[in-house]
């Protein structure tokens, strides 16, 4: 953690919707004029699309079928902590994109399913935000949450995070609904040791709840939606949150313990914008009366 140079990690499965808090975080950061550098947890997967497609078939060959993106040995869990602890103690550190798509091929000038390469986060900003699989990560000698200063866990209930991923897969990526189950089924392990114990480190986590039958999420034809859902909000700290103002604020919400909150599902928007606006500019005011 970093009184100078800030962190903002935001982590969550594949398919568990942080892709759309990153936009919220993007309309904080433009209203209130924060300026931040951005890297994406794909950047630091150990492989490219088509080097992973190998390395899980040689895996599978010796009678491992739990490999995964989730897990260590495909990713680059020291360079994501030297990125981290780099940027908490001088504002910058090595970062690249993954190209997922033909757009970003474009936009990068590579090819998808590839890195770009590595080069310096730019200079000066104000803090650092991270979106991925891993921004709360701690294993063996690596400890990437103890250099976030906020920890954002976005965690659907786990049937609605499949049928998010199935539907993603199928309507974005062209896969079956049967190669995505294949995928989930792989991963389980490595989501169980690796992804999950990130949310005990987590301050803040959302957690979407659909309030319609999502029994077997693999034979769902659509994802439900906001109005069916609700978001229990639970903060590991209670202490400083202003809970009777947020009750006040957001219609219909109700607080279940006494460090959460559950909210509407179509007030997910305005909720992360109350909770966490005041949050972010705690952060910059501190760096900026520190400099």
């Amino acid at each position: 953690m970093s009184i100078h140079h800030p962190i903002i990690s935001v982590t969550g499965s594949s398919g568990a919707g942080t892709t759309s808090v990153r936009r919220i975080f993007e309309q904080i950061f433009r209203r209130e004029e924060v300026l931040a550098a951005y890297i994406e947890g794909d950047a630091y997967h150990r492989y490219d699309r088509a080097e992973m497609k190998r390395v899980m078939s040689e895996e599978a060959s010796r009678g491992n079928h739990h490999y995964s993106h989730f897990g260590p040995d495909s990713n680059l869990f020291e360079e994501l902590e030297e990125t981290f602890r780099s940027y908490s103690q001088t504002g910058t550190g090595k970062y690249r994109h993954y190209i997922h798509d033909d757009k970003e091929a474009a936009e990068y000038g590579g090819a998808p399913g590839t890195f770009t390469a590595w080069e310096p986060i730019p200079t000066p900003t104000d803090l650092l935000f991270y979106e991925g699989l891993h921004g709360a990560v701690a294993s063996g000698n690596i400890d990437v949450a103890r250099y976030a200063d906020l920890k954002i866990g976005v965690v659907p209930v786990i049937n609605l995070e499949w049928i998010q991923k199935i539907h993603r897969d199928r309507s974005h990526r062209g896969y079956s609904t049967e190669a995505v189950t294949d995928t989930i089924l792989r991963r389980m392990p490595d989501y169980v040791n690796y992804i999950c114990p990130q949310f005990t480190h987590t301050d803040i986590n959302f957690q979407r709840v659909p309030t319609v039958d999502t029994s077997n999420p693999f034979i769902a034809r659509w994802i439900p939606t906001a109005d069916e859902s609700i978001v229990v909000i639970r903060f590991k700290s209670p202490r400083g949150i202003d809970f009777p103002y947020l009750l006040s604020m957001i219609e219909g919400s109700w607080m279940s313990r006494a460090n959460s909150i559950v909210i509407p599902g179509g007030k997910l928007d305005i909720a992360m914008q109350l909770i966490l606006t005041p949050m972010i500019l705690n952060l910059v005011e501190k760096k900026r009366r520190a400099a």
